[in-house]
């Protein structure tokens, strides 16, 4: 992998086939998504608050979302990290947090306009926390997520759009659209005037399609920890039940065990 980690990762959003983004939620699902090849990995703010006991998405988890990227800063892959809303109000505050996350090796962030009372953050107060990451840690990819569509605003596509110049204009570097309709991903894509990030659904298009309609990359969001969740539950319940589960082989041990280097804590 090239030393320019920050380029290399903003490349991978322009080479014209969508960048599929799987997102770990500990050193164990990082490091096996970085064995089978994922040339970069992102993190899911779900699956890190779950594991540790704490509720998503009310800046309860800075210590460790930064901790995580510490014990993943050895592995060969790109990292971006989901760092919900950037976990302060002041702009300096989430820039100087960046910091100690570029520090590390982090190549990217996900800033997020959604907010707990279930309402949009105005945009421009996320443009201005766009502009103060941007000058404080000028190599970071900034993906800048709005919940336009998940938070059910009225008029989702104007409000996308407005929030689209806003980010641009602020340094964001790709955008971030979960749960626009799929009739209105290409449109976005071709006005967004960014690279263009959408969330993974099953039953939705497929990395090709998706493509076809100019998205440059694909996150699996809260997905594959949800679905490692529900597999567990599912084998469980199998056991009871005196059934075949009918999953995959799970990886084994020794397989499991050599996803730890040395140097990892």
């Amino acid at each position: 992998m090239t030393t320019d980690r920050y380029r290399a990762f903003r490349e991978l959003h322009r080479s014209g086939d969508p960048l599929l983004l799987p997102n770990a939620w500990d050193h164990a699902s990082a490091a096996a998504l970085a064995a089978r090849g994922h040339q970069a990995i992102g993190t899911t703010s779900l699956g890190v608050a779950a594991a540790a006991g704490r509720p998503d998405a009310v800046r309860a988890t800075r210590a460790e979302t930064l901790d995580l990227a510490y014990r993943l800063r050895d592995l060969p892959t790109l990292l971006t990290m989901d760092i919900e809303d950037g976990f302060h109000d002041d702009p300096a505050e989430v820039a100087g947090f960046v910091g100690e996350l570029a520090a590390l090796g982090v190549v990217g962030v996900n800033l997020e306009d959604g907010r707990p009372d279930v309402r949009l953050a105005p945009a421009e107060h996320v443009a201005a926390v766009i502009a103060a990451v941007r000058a404080a840690v000028p190599r970071m990819v900034v993906n800048a997520r709005t919940d336009a569509w998940w938070l059910g605003v009225p008029a989702p596509l104007d409000e996308a759009r407005r929030r689209a110049a806003a980010f641009r204009a602020a340094g964001a570097d790709c955008l971030f659209v979960p749960g626009a309709p799929d009739d209105l991903v290409g449109l976005l894509a071709a006005e967004a005037g960014l690279p263009l990030n959408v969330l993974y659904r099953p039953g939705g298009p497929d990395l090709a399609a998706l493509g076809r309609l100019g998205v440059a990359r694909v996150s699996t969001g809260s997905l594959l920890f949800r679905a490692a969740l529900g597999a567990a539950l599912h084998l469980t319940d199998a056991i009871c039940a005196g059934r075949d589960a009918g999953l995959p082989p799970p990886p084994g041990y020794e397989e499991v065990q050599a996803l730890v280097q040395p140097s990892a804590t």
